[in-house]
């Protein structure tokens, strides 16, 4: 869909008002049971944008997360154990 204001190009609040009155002005033709479609598709809209940004803020964490529990890991030598050591003893 495309919104044209003249030859000047418009910033993006200035487009997003505009989407906005558009949506609101087709909603307004529907029959009523139509529009209650319309906001149920809107309230699930909202709620996969707030499970995506919880899923980035998880990882995110998680990312931070294991970053600090390897922080020095690479600096430190091998193990100091052998091969032998790894052989499980039964009596």
């Amino acid at each position: 869909m495309q919104f044209r204001v003249g030859k000047n190009s418009i910033d993006s609040n200035a487009r997003n008002m505009v989407v906005i009155e558009e949506i609101a002005r087709r909603v307004q033709k529907l029959p009523g049971p139509m529009r209650s479609e319309v906001l149920h598709y809107v309230d699930y809209l909202l709620a996969r944008a707030e499970r995506e940004e919880n899923r980035e803020q998880d990882q995110s964490w998680s990312d931070l997360s294991l970053q600090s529990a390897m922080r020095g890991l690479e600096d430190e030598g091998g193990p100091d154990y052998s091969e032998t050591d790894l052989h499980e003893r039964f009596s």
